[in-house]
């Protein structure tokens, strides 16, 4: 996890009140309708909305191409339209002019729609949908069973009758070309199944990039031939639960049977499933920190003799952040950049990660890299005698120029955190920035490729609301503010932006519910940031859609987080140094309800209207959100004392 500027970013993490409306702006027409009729994530680039409805019949026909590639997408579309309709779909392979549901691959390429785009046609008695290749067909798709109602996503048949969409034309494609997620499971174990889940979640928003964190100090999870210590060893730790990084350090007999990892065939499975439904799987391999479990399982990749003791990580604390970035260790969790053996390591895993891997990056990582432990090790200030270098991130950089060489060497690009730029890394090396904007810039100046995931927006292990709602993190994230995200800011030369990414940490995540309870609504706003055009996007609307959205997560046995209803507290201290207490909401058109005296409130209790100062024995300040006359939000439970701990002194 990245955790530097956490403190920053608390301070820096805004949010504001937005109306909530009830209706969308055409953007050709410039008329409105209804929200609750079209509510499509991300916002398309052009929607007209035409007269009528185009209602589905309980026996229909989809032409589609003659090929391959849209054998999946083929496969969704036909189960999404069939079974909560409990309707009969006949696929016809080749032209059939009149099919209710056309898909047509363009004869002549369409350079308005490009690779990914799309034109979805929709009149009352023909669907057609249009692209130059089958991605774009794919997303044409997920807009049009968007455009069903709500009920298209129950996973039975449904009691809905009526299965009309509107009429309208759509003219679509991404604004960027890196639209991704990040899924770290390293920290926690997910099996290859939970993986695939994932992919199917993030295709349905029109993601194409599957950043896959793979090793880390927790866990080492894929099978590499040769050395077999990397998963005996390294896949496994004590399983703990609580807080991560202040657990109580593991016993020596307790067992270390929590983890796994994905064979190589496990592997290709997962990138044929990605690749089934137009994403890129990109392989992490975080190196030369975040590299414990690794060195748990060959020591002799450590410069630190002790490092015959080491464990796999399993939730104690390892760094000390006292003093920011880069940590101070307080074990060596790094391999050793003085070690040939560890460029000999690197090669047979980056050559085997590259075969099964066929997207064009590897991700080697390069953050948070301790460099205590190497000062004064006789290894490394050999090496800086040898090399000529003169500080330890000039060591750091060393290490880095050697294995951008292996990645190369393997036909691969090579990829790392913004902190490589610091290594006189080539410019062929692409930098993913996730610290402050300046990097970005810096690495576009340099002709570097970047790929944006600033810890402000994009950073989906953050808290979406107050501390006391969830596992406690680094900072807090709320919906309005990845809204804000914007792939090509002000500064860089987009010319070098490849696009951006969401980020899923999994330190305090510890299952596939957490997973996407952590994931939505906050990679709504990702998607639509990556996708739609800038000037079409609107926290309004955007908001209004996303309860449309809700409502689709619900049926679909999907969780999200209702974080954005919670009230939001801000404490200070008054003149006599009590504390007043100013509740806010992200969203307009919610009330607050109160108690001090440990009841539960409801909308018969006093309606916040303005700061409370808390009773002088109060222990406990109680608060829930309503819509008029309905709860809307979760009943919270905010502790005097913790006001106290939050109130600066005066």
């Amino acid at each position: 996890m990245k955790k530097i500027f956490s403190i920053l970013i608390l301070s820096l993490i805004g949010f504001s009140g937005f109306a909530q409306p009830n209706a969308q702006q055409d953007t050709e027409t410039n008329s409105f309708y209804p929200t609750s009729e079209i509510a499509i994530i991300p916002e398309p680039v052009l929607l007209k909305r035409l007269e009528g409805k185009f209602t589905l019949t309980n026996n229909f026909t989809i032409e589609v191409p003659a090929n391959p590639e849209l054998n999946t997408a083929i496969v969704f579309l036909k189960e999404r339209l069939t079974i909560p309709t409990g309707y009969y779909a006949h696929i016809e392979r080749k032209t059939a002019t009149h099919a209710d549901i056309r898909l047509l691959l363009n004869t002549q390429y369409n350079p308005e729609i490009g690779k990914e785009g799309y034109q979805l046609s929709v009149h009352k008695n023909q669907i057609i949908i249009k692209a130059n290749v089958p991605a774009g067909l794919f997303y044409g798709i997920q807009t049009l069973i968007q455009l069903f109602p709500k009920e298209i996503e129950s996973k039975s048949l449904s009691n809905l009758k009526n299965w009309s969409i509107p009429a309208v034309e759509i003219t679509d494609y991404p604004k960027v070309e890196w639209r991704g997620l990040m899924f770290d499971v390293a920290r926690h174990w997910f099996t290859k199944e939970e993986v695939m889940r994932f992919i199917d979640d993030m295709v349905r928003y029109k993601y194409n990039i599957l950043h896959f964190h793979l090793t880390d100090d927790e866990g080492w999870r894929v099978e590499i031939k040769g050395l077999p210590r990397l998963t005996e060893v390294g896949a496994w730790r004590v399983k703990k639960e609580g807080e991560f990084g202040a657990m109580i350090p593991p016993g020596p007999n307790e067992p270390r049977n929590y983890g796994g990892f994905y064979t190589q065939e496990d592997i290709k499975e997962i990138v044929k499933y990605a690749a089934d439904r137009f994403v890129n799987v990109m392989p992490e391999v975080d190196v030369p920190g975040h590299s414990l479990a690794a060195i748990a399982a060959y020591p002799e990749l450590s410069c630190t003799p002790e490092a015959v003791n080491y464990k796999v990580r399993s939730g104690e604390r390892i760094m000390d952040w006292s003093r920011g970035a880069p940590p101070t260790a307080l074990v060596d969790n790094t391999l050793c950049p003085a070690n040939e053996k560890v460029y000999e390591f690197l090669d047979t895993v980056i050559t085997q990660i590259a075969a099964l891997f066929p997207f064009e990056y590897i991700h080697m990582g390069g953050d948070e890299a301790p460099h205590n432990f190497w000062q004064n090790n006789p290894q490394i200030k050999a090496l800086m005698a040898k090399e000529g270098l003169k500080t330890m991130p000039d060591v750091q950089g060393y290490f880095t120029r050697r294995v951008e060489k292996i990645v190369e060497s393997k036909g691969k690009k090579y990829m790392g955190w913004d902190e490589i730029l610091e290594g006189n890394i080539s410019s062929s090396t692409a930098i993913m920035n996730w610290r402050t904007l300046n990097f970005a810039i810096e690495a576009t100046k340099n002709k570097h490729e970047v790929v944006l995931s600033p810890t402000a927006y994009a950073y989906l292990d953050y808290m979406q609301a107050d501390p006391i709602t969830e596992p406690r993190v680094y900072a807090s994230l709320r919906l309005s503010k990845s809204y804000e995200f914007d792939p090509i800011p002000p500064g860089v030369d987009p010319k070098y932006i490849k696009g951006g990414q969401g980020n899923l940490w999994t330190e305090q995540v510890y299952n596939m519910r957490q997973v996407q309870y952590m994931l939505w609504p906050r990679a709504f706003a990702i998607s639509e940031s990556l996708w739609t055009p800038k000037e079409n996007k609107d926290w309004k609307h955007f908001f209004a859609k996303t309860e449309e959205h809700f409502k689709r997560l619900d049926l679909n046995e999907t969780k999200y987080a209702p974080s954005v209803y919670d009230p939001i507290f801000e404490v200070k201290r008054t003149a006599d140094k009590q504390l007043s207490v100013k509740l806010s909401t992200e969203i307009e058109g919610l009330d607050i309800y109160y108690s001090f005296d440990n009841s539960f409130p409801d909308r018969f209790y006093p309606k916040y209207t303005e700061p409370l100062v808390p009773p002088v024995d109060a222990t406990v300040l109680k608060v829930i959100t309503y819509r008029g006359k309905d709860p809307i939000g979760r009943m919270l439970n905010m502790p005097i004392s913790e006001l106290q701990k939050r109130a600066p002194n005066r």
